[in-house]
């Protein structure tokens, strides 16, 4: 089991490098950063945009992976992101997994005055604006005219460090959207229920196991194995349980294991949000339980 962690992109850049560092050299195998304009109870706080974040994480790092969790349509042209992943992955010397999400319904949505969308509309984009950043990361796609993007004359070039594209994982929790994972990614994202919190361990387990069953028809329909999607469970802020005290975690990885699940990601801690205030000394324990895992490896996808 793979262990990945999400660092705020809040605070200053000094003290982000050093966690990056921090994190690094315990034995993570990725980092993650928000794709938002803010987020919940950090609005009026420092929040530092995505991909410059990334970059600069690419940087401070040398072994550990690092990904988006996850891009939102609502904030960027599908060619535009193509762009700057490819170019991440190139900095970062092919450490990088872009995570694609639908979007949601809070300020992102609204920020540059759109209408917000139902989540019918948000799966229908999320369907074109990730078949048209595969064909783009691919070289397979240089013009596109549909519903939501129109593409003219495409480039996303010298392409991905990894061919024939960088790894692509989206988080999906409903039929449409993990059917189309199962169709298109590398990786699934999971957060459990996407229409409420997880009521325990057992609860959150027994969604990923149905959203399982889900994805791997998905795949046979695709015509794909279903081992060529990579399965992550991401711990939302609102599902504590598991980051109380490390025999809660591990109780959850061998669950989680046992549906087929190969990473975990966590939040880091934070002392200054009362939601993250898990403990530096959890994290230090999840490192060492890590390391002792018998897949050495890292990123991967």
């Amino acid at each position: 089991m793979r262990v990945g962690v999400v660092v705020m992109p809040v605070d200053p850049w000094p003290a982000t490098a050093e966690r990056a560092s921090e994190l690094e050299a315990l034995g993570f195998d990725h980092l993650w950063v928000y794709d938002h304009l803010s987020w919940k109870h950090y609005r009026d706080r420092p929040w530092h945009a995505t991909f410059p974040w990334l970059t600069g994480l690419a940087g401070a790092t040398s072994r550990i992976g690092i990904g988006t969790m996850v891009a939102s349509p609502t904030l960027r042209h599908p060619l535009l992101l193509a762009k700057e992943a490819m170019s991440i992955d190139h900095v970062s010397d092919g450490r990088f997994v872009l995570g694609l999400g639908a979007g949601g319904a809070g300020f992102d949505a609204t920020a540059y005055g759109d209408r917000p969308l139902s989540p019918a509309e948000r799966a229908d984009r999320l369907d074109e604006y990730a078949n048209l950043v595969d064909g783009l990361l691919r070289g397979t796609v240089t013009d596109h005219a549909g519903r939501w993007y129109t593409v003219e004359g495409g480039r996303v070039l010298p392409g991905s460090v990894r061919q024939p594209r960088l790894p692509l994982a989206l988080a999906a929790g409903g039929r449409r959207t993990i059917a189309l994972t199962g169709a298109l990614a590398d990786r699934w994202i999971t957060l459990g229920d996407p229409t409420r919190p997880a009521e325990g361990i057992d609860d959150f387990v027994d969604v990923a196991r149905r959203q399982t069953a889900l994805l791997d028809r998905a795949c046979e329909a695709a015509g794909r194995r279903t081992d060529e999607v990579g399965r992550t469970a991401f711990l939302p802020l609102v599902f504590t349980e598991p980051m109380r005290e490390l025999d809660a975690f591990t109780e959850l990885a061998s669950a989680l294991d046992e549906v087929g699940f190969d990473t975990i990601v966590i939040h880091d801690h934070r002392s200054d949000d009362p939601h993250l205030d898990v403990g530096a000394e959890l994290i230090e324990a999840i490192a060492r339980w890590r390391g002792t895992q018998t897949d050495p490896s890292t990123m991967g996808t």
